[in-house]
């Protein structure tokens, strides 16, 4: 357990709850880190897929007219966990994804977690095989399921899942049902469960959402001045670039180092974990910090985790730990901005990007410098 935790220090690991799980094993082979690309106000989603969930929230409403809270990170968290927003395919303007996505033959094997078997419904039509069904496309519709919903997104007169605008909109009009008001957690949470019935899908797109949700938002700096706004605009300037585990420092993004204790490598990719791009924001304002998120909790004045989020102020350090209450345990570190949000680099596949405090577990208080 020593070992574990001194390992993890070094920043960042993520709870296991808001890690992308493999709910369909794809036919491609991609992984959650692979090939992120700076998109719209969430830097993890191609630009492409984003439009294609703004496009959806506008045209779902003449589908269901009593659909009620649709937004774009909804469709977002869905679309991460179900295919990593298509990254590693290629997306025309007109919104045609290739190579083709497919999840895993559903014939009981178990691969991909599902051990139900699932005859063919539709003779190889859309998952290109008549040996029994597979879902197809960036929101992982089954076949059959895609025939009872599936739209025209893009106006080209076909709905085919394998195009963004036309499988966003059906997720939009399928999630929707006969109304929902998705502004309620009680019908979000309906909503998510039909997609999947699993309390750990449905937690795990929550998660995204609030990450995409809080993305969404640009942080009011108005009010901020002197050092606090040096820092906080040092670590915005930083929006897009990847995580590196290992990487960082007063200077900038720069290689990391191998290996987070799942093997992720940050040797061949420039960028900044958590504690890097602490140590760079702060620097700017000519304080320099230790390397490790443990290490930083001891610098400033500490901001006990008992006080909650409300004792945040612009510019201070947030912690996560293993064990709140046990500084030893910390593990992550983001830099708070107001309003319930930081400036996060969480984890190997990400970006850095704006996400809300809450969205992590294991809070372990801050520390003001400022």
């Amino acid at each position: 357990m020593v070992v574990l935790l001194l390992f993890t220090a070094v920043c960042c690991a993520v709870p296991v709850g808001n890690a992308i799980s493999a709910y369909v094993a794809l036919k491609t082979g991609q992984q959650d880190d692979g090939g992120i690309a700076e998109g719209g106000s969430a830097a993890d989603i191609p630009a492409r897929m984003l439009t294609a969930y703004k496009k959806a929230v506008q045209q779902v409403g003449k589908h269901v007219p009593k659909c009620q809270g649709m937004r774009w990170p909804i469709l977002a968290g869905i679309a991460k966990v179900e295919s990593n927003h298509a990254i590693g395919h290629s997306i025309a303007d007109n919104g045609d994804i290739r190579p083709p996505i497919y999840g895993v033959l559903l014939n009981g094997s178990g691969a991909g977690g599902n051990t139900t078997v699932v005859p063919d419904s539709d003779g190889g039509k859309w998952d290109g095989t008549s040996q029994g069904d597979r879902a197809v496309g960036p929101f992982q519709f089954l076949p059959s399921t895609w025939e009872s919903v599936g739209q025209d997104g893009n106006g080209d007169h076909t709905a085919d899942p394998q195009n963004a605008d036309d499988a966003a909109l059906s997720a939009a009009v399928y999630l929707c049902g006969n109304g929902r008001d998705l502004t309620q957690h009680a019908q979000l949470d309906a909503a998510i469960l039909q997609y999947n019935h699993s309390s750990e899908y449905l937690s795990n797109v929550l998660g995204w959402i609030d990450q995409y949700t809080a993305a969404a938002k640009d942080p009011d700096l108005k009010n901020l001045a002197g050092k606090v706004r040096t820092v906080i605009d040092a670590a915005l300037s930083q929006r897009g670039v990847p995580y590196s585990w290992g990487g960082g420092n007063a200077s900038g993004p720069s290689y990391g180092s191998c290996c987070t204790i799942s093997g992720k490598s940050g040797t061949g990719i420039k960028g900044f974990d958590c504690s890097g791009l602490t140590t760079y924001a702060y620097a700017k304002a000519g304080i320099n910090l230790p390397r490790t998120a443990a290490e930083q909790a001891g610098a400033g004045r500490r901001i006990p985790a008992s006080l909650g989020t409300s004792a945040l102020k612009a510019g201070d350090l947030v912690f996560y730990a293993y064990a709140p209450g046990r500084d030893s345990t910390i593990f992550h570190v983001g830099i708070y901005l107001g309003g319930g949000q930081m400036v996060n680099a969480a984890r190997p596949g990400t970006v850095v990007r704006l996400d809300a405090v809450d969205a992590m577990s294991g809070f372990a208080g801050g520390a003001r410098l400022l």
